[in-house]
């Protein structure tokens, strides 16, 4: 297979960004051959054709309406697989996290015009969990690579992040204060990305995504996000993994995927 991304290692100045902002944007960064294959697997997967055959009825009465959610994302083919431990994935990883991380869970999501938003929000869980192990866990990194093969306007089931917010207590940002829209000194960034663009976030950013019109020119927006966390006990979301996937693994895929997954009770 060609390269997923047109680069294989993160620059000072992506790290610089990513500890500055809390993110950092990669815009059109899969090589062609890789945005055109990645898409290509995830309109062909079973799940996704079934969304595509539902009528707009049957849209609007989903859990979520018009968007389709896979959490966790198993049914890999051949790019979304090598997005485990690209070249530029692996860089990142150790320039943020250091040599030893492990890989959390990953999720696919289509959404169709007339999917609702989703609030501003951080999916650093250990905060908001109050056992022994989530007190030790708090600082420790939980990093989201979210992909985005087809791209995105701005307003149109778009990115925005809290520039800066990772800075804070997530405690300082309850509930009532994110509705009202005040964030205190931290910047509200709104992304527009082309297609074959990735971001990587820290998941202590603040972060939510517009609504898809109705009336949009883009009939999907295809995104999909891979989660790694620095070493450790189980985060809330960290995923069992399948045997096939560590049949014929390599040595560092070996390693990301050997620790235990989330269970009820794993944390008394």
């Amino acid at each position: 297979m060609e390269p997923i991304f047109r680069i294989d290692s993160a620059t000072a100045g992506h790290v610089q960004k990513f500890f500055e902002d809390g993110y950092v944007a990669f815009p059109d960064i899969f090589t062609d051959a890789a945005r055109v294959g990645f898409i290509d697997e995830i309109l062909h997967l079973p799940v996704v054709r079934n969304f595509f055959r539902k009528s707009d009825e049957e849209l609007s009465e989903l859990g979520k309406p018009y968007r389709l959610s896979v959490k966790p994302w198993n049914d890999k083919g051949p790019w979304a697989d090598g997005l485990f431990d690209a070249p530029l994935v692996r860089s990142l990883l150790r320039k943020i996290i250091g040599q030893s991380y492990h890989f959390c869970h990953s999720s696919l999501a289509v959404s169709c015009p007339g999917a609702t938003g989703i609030r501003f929000h951080q999916d650093h869980h250990h905060w908001f969990q109050h056992s022994p192990i989530n007190l030790d866990q708090r600082d420790r990194w939980y990093v989201q690579m979210l992909h985005y093969p087809n791209g995105f306007s701005k307003g149109d089931g778009s990115l925005s992040v809290i520039a800066g917010s990772q800075k804070a207590s997530p405690l300082d940002f309850p509930a009532e204060r994110i509705a009202c829209g005040d964030f205190g000194v931290f910047r509200r960034v709104d992304l527009e990305l082309p297609p074959g663009s990735m971001v990587v976030l820290n998941a202590r950013v603040l972060h939510g995504v517009s609504p898809k019109p109705k009336d949009s020119e883009q009939d999907s927006r295809l995104f999909s996000n891979y989660i790694f966390k620095e070493a450790g006990p189980p985060h809330l979301n960290t995923q069992e993994v399948p045997g096939h996937w560590v049949i014929q693994a390599s040595e560092h895929r070996k390693n990301i995927l050997d620790r235990l997954p989330y269970t009820e009770g794993c944390w008394d």
